[in-house]
């Protein structure tokens, strides 16, 4: 294509903006002559997008949350719409948020304009039965994880694996004496890394149990030490309170750094979820744990169809890390199955390795190539 073309991206949260500012980026340099419209947040805007209103208003999670703000997010949805068919871009690119961003892509593609889902929601998890409406409302699904494009290609949905950014921003190795230089940690003594989540609610029902858990791993070995990565200020001071019912536990609490922490310990206690893949990115063995609302779990026990639930398990096919989940995740399970990855968790390092390899494809650059070819049939 030599001719100048639009398009147009809907990011919903700051991971999404992440995303599209790097594909963004790469579509440029792949076709110089193009414009961008839509909804997006820094990065994004960053790439030359004039966001449409500001992608904080897109940003919630949780049924009531969402129940509160419905009228507000159908009104923008709406003139959203009514924006995109005035522009007519020539492809409509929805970054996650797939809640508001398939209804639109459906009304775009009914009215002829080519439409891309960017990350796809855990249809092949649960809920299955969406992936009829994601079927009509895409011309194409980029897929971030090869067992996702597997679950497309059956159901006939067009798709693409790209890859995970993270593969491509974290590297294959990578030194452990330095991260923990850097952390102003002990160099010689046994370090585990405590990563209860990023979320209040996770921190709530997780936190004081990896704690637990901390307290029996150090009575068993006074010499290992631990570092906790709070994802925020707020997380922090959750946290903060926490601690003072665990004076004797050494632990070490940063604000950020979670990739540091992954990067000078020797194994991890982890809630499911993205973190697990950066674990498994930095070769670390690792034990995950995840603790629901009663209902929730009952509820979701009986819609999920997958065998596991940690992603580095989801991508080997295998048990390949513990999992412990609801009842089972336990102080004691916990100390269990963090002691046995600090004694032989080593052997996963060569099975990351192979994953991570699979996953380093240049992501933002297979994604903004996918679009194009789109553009060209």
């Amino acid at each position: 294509m030599d001719r100048k073309i639009k398009v147009a991206l809907v990011a919903g949260e700051a991971s999404g903006d992440i995303l599209g500012g790097a594909l963004m980026r790469e579509l440029r340099g792949q076709h110089p002559d193009i414009e961008f419209i839509g909804v997006g947040g820094p990065q994004m805007q960053e790439q030359g997008l004039q966001s449409f209103f500001p992608m904080e208003r897109l940003a919630v999670m949780g049924l009531v949350e969402v129940l509160g703000r419905l009228p507000e997010l159908l009104k923008r949805r709406k003139q959203l719409l009514e924006y995109m068919l005035h522009e007519q871009p020539d492809v409509f690119i929805g970054i996650d948020a797939p809640d508001f961003n398939l209804d639109l892509e459906l009304k775009l593609r009914e009215q002829g304009i080519k439409t891309v889902h960017y990350v796809s929601p855990s249809v092949w998890a649960w809920r299955q039965k969406r992936v009829l409406k994601i079927k009509q409302a895409c011309d194409l699904m980029l897929c971030l994880l090869p067992f996702e494009a597997s679950f497309y290609e059956e159901h006939q949905v067009p798709v693409r694996f790209v890859g995970h950014p993270l593969a491509d921003s974290i590297a294959l190795e990578h030194d452990q004496g330095r991260g923990r230089r850097q952390l102003g940690l002990d160099l010689e003594a046994p370090l585990v890394a405590l990563m209860p989540g990023s979320r209040g609610s996770e921190v709530a029902r997780l936190g004081g149990l990896f704690l637990q858990t901390a307290r029996l791993l150090h009575q068993n070995n006074s010499e290992l030490r631990f570092v906790m990565p709070a994802a925020n200020a707020l997380r922090r001071e959750q946290l903060e309170n926490m601690l003072k019912s665990f004076p004797e536990v050494p632990v070490t609490l940063l604000e950020g750094q979670s990739q540091l922490a992954l990067q000078a310990c020797d194994a991890v206690l982890i809630a499911s979820g993205t973190a697990t893949l950066e674990a498994m990115l930095f070769k670390r063995p690792m034990v995950v744990a995840y603790r629901l609302a009663g209902l929730t779990y009952r509820i979701l026990k009986l819609m999920v169809k997958s065998r596991y639930f940690a992603l580095p398990n989801l991508l080997a096919g295998e048990a390949l890390v513990p999992e412990l989940i609801q009842q089972a995740a336990t102080a004691d399970n916990l100390a269990c199955a963090v002691e046995q990855q600090l004694r032989d968790g080593s052997r996963q390092a060569g099975r990351f390795l192979e994953l991570h390899q699979q996953l380093r494809l240049n992501a933002s650059s297979e994604a903004a190539k996918a679009v194009l070819q789109l553009l060209e049939t």
